[in-house]
């Protein structure tokens, strides 16, 4: 019986054991809105061909291939190969404005760039900002270069070569600081010592591992650091300046090379801060790195810099545990490295809060749309293309006329709104969202007004291409089905949809005017739409 029941029974042979076949689990479909969604937080565009692109590879396999994909160009060869490095543009920002046009809107790494472009308003600096330099725009080129090039890489290699950067120095002042001079009375500059902690790095209050804030014994908020670290740190940041060995004054290359240490300049005395000893006579390159190591040490850097780039690609109110699972990415990515930016990339857009359908229904999730975001992903989807490859759209910062906001055209180091902004006097209580910074009364209307000319007579030449979906015109229904997944990841309501279907209807289509008009009107509105605006 027991020879039986194990297959053994008769004959004393030995019974073959079937190989095991291992299962697995079927891959969920992924449907267009989920596509959608997701390049909403990850990439600068949604089209049909990259929806389906999505659907195809999976959320982890597109990933990898824009991972894996070489970096486009940098915006330091774009603007040489323009001519802006002939010495009568050695005192102006000429070429700026179109170098992060021109990657935002035609690059073919898409993910880089959003990346890149969150980084930049997080680690800030401003092209009008930055002094003591000419050439400013190659200074602000070679800073975004530096992002790029680390989107994927290393956090720790990022703030190094921020702070030896032209532009960084130039900009919160310490290109040029020198060790202190007890007959005159100067100090080291400390701008870049505050912000490099404040902004960069630690933030303010000390954090848990969660986001949240630590509290002392007496219940109050436990200080990150103090005066005395933000001065101590300051000496740090002493001897470094311009490479003067590299090109002339009338070219571009100082500006774009490293700032280099002068020895004299430096203070060599003792360095004491958060709790960490430069030794006395430590050489400045040396103490840079020791004081970059100290602050990267720090358990505040994870979820400082992690809850940031939560906000800046998926929600402007993550969870204490969203945010924990990120910060803990950035902590270890698996192989004991710390500030994998590939990791906390990955983190912060599979999560399950980012992915999961029930945040749809929820009104503390998502975040607001930049106007920067809704003006690309137009211009990406519609084609916008320059033959000259020129890209003279200009700075779009005036809020009145244009889209209040402009890569590289913060108005301070704090971007152009803070990470711990809160709508004051709003129906969202007392949560975060820091788009909200740049929303008012004034930029609303501007935005609409804006778009709707860009959207029918194009931007100083250049004009979408709408060949794509002119067929679906006549259709209002179709084509507002269509631009509610490409633009709105199917986000519209029936209600929206049903009110802007009634005002397309009432635009005749027997007409090439006529079909223009609807499109114009279809798009504008669409991209007006609160639910549009509103990035779930």
């Amino acid at each position: 019986m027991a020879l039986s029941a194990c297959g053994g029974g008769g004959g004393g042979g030995t019974a073959e054991v079937p190989p095991v076949v291992v299962v697995p689990p079927p891959v969920a479909t992924i449907s267009r809105e989920q596509a959608a969604r997701f390049l909403a937080q990850a990439s600068l565009s949604s089209t049909a061909a990259e929806i389906a692109q999505v659907q195809a590879l999976t959320y982890n396999g597109w990933l990898d291939a824009q991972m894996a994909l070489p970096r486009s160009s940098t915006n330091v060869a774009w603007l040489r190969s323009k001519g802006y490095d002939a010495a009568t543009f050695k005192n102006s920002q000429a070429g700026a404005d179109a170098m992060m046009w021109r990657k935002l809107i035609s690059s073919a790494d898409p993910l880089r760039q959003r990346v890149a472009l969150a980084l930049s308003e997080i680690v800030v600096v401003s092209v009008a900002g930055i002094t003591n330099t000419g050439f400013r725009q190659f200074a602000a080129g070679n800073f975004m270069d530096i992002l790029e090039a680390n989107a994927f890489g290393s956090y720790r290699s990022l703030l190094e070569q921020v702070s030896t950067s032209v532009a960084m120095g130039g900009y919160l002042t310490f290109k040029g600081s020198k060790k202190a001079n007890a007959t005159t009375g100067s100090l080291p500059d400390e701008n870049y010592a505050r912000e490099v902690m404040q902004l960069f790095t630690l933030g303010l209050m000390q954090l848990n591992v969660d986001g949240s804030v630590k509290l002392g014994a007496n219940g109050q908020p436990l200080e990150t650091y103090v005066q005395e670290d933000v001065s101590q740190l300051a000496r740090v940041f002493t001897g470094w300046d311009t490479d003067i060995t590299v090109g002339t004054t009338e070219d571009p290359a100082r500006v774009i090379a490293p700032m280099v240490q002068y020895a004299s300049r430096h203070e060599l005395g003792v360095k004491s801060f958060l709790g960490t000893t430069i030794p006395a006579n430590t050489d400045g390159v040396a103490s840079l790195r020791l004081a970059l190591d100290t602050l990267m040490a720090h358990p505040n850097v994870g979820p400082f810099i992690g809850r940031q780039l939560i906000q800046r690609l998926v929600t402007s109110q993550p969870s204490p545990a969203y945010v924990k699972r990120v910060a803990e990415a950035f902590n270890d990515n698996g192989a004991g490295m710390k500030g994998d930016l590939r990791a906390v990339v990955r983190a912060v857009l599979l999560d399950t809060e980012a992915r999961a359908s029930s945040n749809l229904s929820d009104p503390a999730f998502g975040k607001l749309r930049e106007p920067v975001l809704r003006f690309v992903q137009w211009a990406r989807t519609f084609g916008l293309a320059d033959a000259a490859d020129e890209w003279k759209l200009g700075d779009l910062t005036d809020p009145a006329a244009k889209l209040g906001q402009s890569p590289l055209r913060s108005p301070s180091v704090f971007n152009f709104f803070r990470p711990g902004y809160v709508p004051p006097n709003s129906p969202i209580g007392f949560r975060t969202a820091p788009e909200f910074q740049i929303t008012t009364e004034s930029s609303v209307a501007g935005y609409v007004n804006f778009m709707q000319g860009v959207i029918s007579n194009g931007i100083n030449g250049l004009k979408g291409d709408y060949t794509a979906i002119r067929s679906l015109v006549p259709d209002s229904t179709a084509l507002l089905a269509e631009l509610n997944v490409v633009f709105a990841a199917g986000q519209l309501s029936a209600s929206t949809l049903a009110a802007l279907k009634t005002a397309l209807d009432s635009i005749s289509t027997t007409t090439t005017t006529g079909v223009n008009n609807r499109l114009y009107a279809a798009l504008t509105l669409v991209l007006a739409s609160p639910e549009y605006i509103t990035q779930k």
